[in-house]
């Protein structure tokens, strides 16, 4: 094997490899996946969280602390797909923002009469796209297979590269990756027709 390419698979780890490293205590592993991770959950958060509730936490903040979170439980962690940990982070996120809308609510609650729900207000995703087309894509989304599903979130929704999208779901190229997140987005399409 050249050098160059020897270098490439010690520099590209899968999440799973990682999350070993991890557990075993490996405090490089772990700065990895923050690397890896953050800035992508970071870009998918901004969008969800309604402008009513934005001045109350820095988004950034939820995602560290939901990351931080998940970390010290990756020991419950158990990767049952390719793209799990993506959807694991993903799900605590959204738990996390939902948590935080509720003290938002609270506390608005506590010093005004006026008080707008934020589950009602639209996010910027929902601004942009419509509620109820946002509704429809979500539901096609879940019909998909997991790994198809994981393909387009990483991609659409955590903005991916696919090279990156085929490292995280084994896929043997960026060009596979490419073609199943193209195919996933175009039945999503059909069924958004239906």
């Amino acid at each position: 094997m050249p050098a160059n390419e020897a270098d490439k698979v010690g520099v590209v780890e899968n999440t799973t490899q990682l999350i070993r490293s991890c557990r075993a205590g490996d405090m490089a592993a772990r700065d990895r996946l923050l690397e890896r991770f953050l800035p992508q959950l970071s870009r998918w958060a901004h969008g969800r969280l309604p402008q009513n509730a934005r001045d109350l936490a820095e988004t950034d903040d939820l995602v560290q602390t939901c990351f931080l979170r998940v970390l010290g439980r990756l020991d419950d962690f158990e990767s049952e797909h390719p793209g799990a940990f993506f959807a694991y982070l993903r799900t605590s996120l959204l738990n996390q923002l939902r948590e935080e809308l509720r003290r938002s609510q609270v506390r608005a609650g506590t010093t005004s009469l006026v008080v707008s729900m934020p589950a009602q207000q639209p996010s910027l995703v929902e601004s942009m796209v419509g509620a109820e087309t946002l509704a429809a894509y979500e539901g096609a989304l879940l019909r998909l297979p997991e790994v198809k599903r994981a393909a387009v979130i990483l991609r659409v929704e955590l903005d991916l590269e696919y090279a990156q999208i085929a490292e995280e779901l084994s896929l043997p190229s960026a060009n596979a990756a490419r073609m199943m997140v193209t195919r996933a987005l175009d039945q999503i399409a059909t069924w958004l027709a239906e």
